[in-house]
């Protein structure tokens, strides 16, 4: 079985990010999401608009996604793909070369951004 895993946090779901799942879903079988725990983004210095708990609930109930696990660090994504025995690593291509160090575990594909919407956008929005 083809086992994809992409990382994130998915606060404020929207379509960029179902698109992103469906297209990574389209490259296997089997689609991991690593969810972002509220900890680890508050070392990352994101502010969540929705908790660890109703993300994760949002996100299973998307019929791309197979599995999610949670994300609680950088260093942990070599240990995932072999845990999972992951066959690629999927993520937006703002992160283009970022994880290319994953390359001798497993494909690394950097997939476009869906024009015309971000959380951060919806973000700022929200405060005007």
């Amino acid at each position: 079985m083809k086992k994809i895993i992409t990382y994130g946090t998915f606060d404020l779901l929207h379509y960029g990010h179902i698109n992103l799942l469906c297209r990574a879903k389209d490259l296997g079988e089997h689609l991991i999401v690593a969810l972002s725990t509220d900890e680890f983004n508050r070392l990352k210095g994101k502010e969540c608009y929705h908790s660890y708990k109703n993300r994760k609930f949002l996100l299973s109930a998307i019929k791309y996604v197979d599995q999610i696990i949670p994300e609680t660090s950088w260093e942990q994504k070599i240990n995932d793909v072999q845990r999972y025995d992951v066959n690629k690593f999927v993520i937006g291509d703002d992160w283009a070369g970022k994880f290319d160090f994953l390359k001798p575990y497993c494909e690394v594909i950097y997939l476009p951004r869906t024009e015309g919407v971000s959380t951060t956008e919806i973000k700022n929005d929200l405060k005007a």
